[in-house]
């Protein structure tokens, strides 16, 4: 192929297609204790298929989550409990690992890394320091649990996105206290607005919208 026509294949456009990862699947060894561990930790069971050929998944949602987990049998020939780092993303670490203790979970204590990646490590490592991470960083705290067959989950608390973490066409909050979070931060910096003519009174919705929204997607705030 010549030069010419591979700068003019490169240059045509690909349409864009949205992949949304919904599901990933972990591996266990009884699917019925499974299922009970994942109904009591609160979250949502979607299905409980089994066919002929003694194929069964069982899918559960966390509450908040676009993403679903499924197990079952006949569903992956990894072994159960080799899946580790599961991360589920939380406002508040604290209250997130009171409620799954609650639920009668076992969780580690809340710790961040003292050296990069020490959130994947196994647990009880030394490059873990407890507690919160300094000044409560964004991404930085962490604590951990696994189901019955060991497959790993970790939390990981998530305060403000990073720019370009979440589409601000698609900017959702997912729960009431994540939106009553989200007020109270706007209202904080109502200094902003209120600084502006007052002739721009009528617009104080549309601002603190936008405020939010670029907030939670991490874009640069209003002004």
């Amino acid at each position: 192929m010549s030069s010419a026509a591979e700068g003019s294949k490169s240059a045509t456009k690909v349409p864009s297609v949205n992949m949304r990862l919904e599901a990933v699947v972990i591996a266990v060894s009884d699917v019925d204790r499974a299922k009970e561990f994942y109904r009591n930790l609160g979250w949502r069971l979607d299905a409980d298929l089994s066919f002929e050929n003694g194929f069964r998944v069982v899918q559960f949602t966390p509450r908040g989550s676009g993403c679903s987990v499924q197990f079952g049998t006949r569903i992956t020939s990894t072994a159960p409990g080799s899946f580790r780092g599961l991360c589920l993303t939380v406002p508040d670490i604290e209250t997130a690992r009171h409620e799954l203790i609650v639920r009668g979970v076992d969780v580690s204590e809340v710790f961040h890394p003292g050296k990069p990646g020490a959130q994947f490590q196994i647990d009880g490592t030394s490059d873990r320091v407890a507690g919160r991470a300094p000044n409560h960083a964004s991404y930085s705290s962490f604590a951990t649990f696994s189901d019955p067959d060991g497959n790993g989950w970790l939390l990981q608390e998530v305060t403000n996105r990073l720019p370009g973490r979440v589409d601000s066409g698609t900017t959702s909050f997912s729960s009431a206290s994540d939106l009553a979070n989200a007020l109270r931060r706007a209202a904080a910096a109502h200094g902003v607005f209120e600084k502006r003519p007052r002739e721009s009174d009528s617009n104080w919705a549309a601002w603190y919208a936008k405020h939010m929204v670029r907030e939670q997607s991490g874009e640069e705030l209003s002004q």
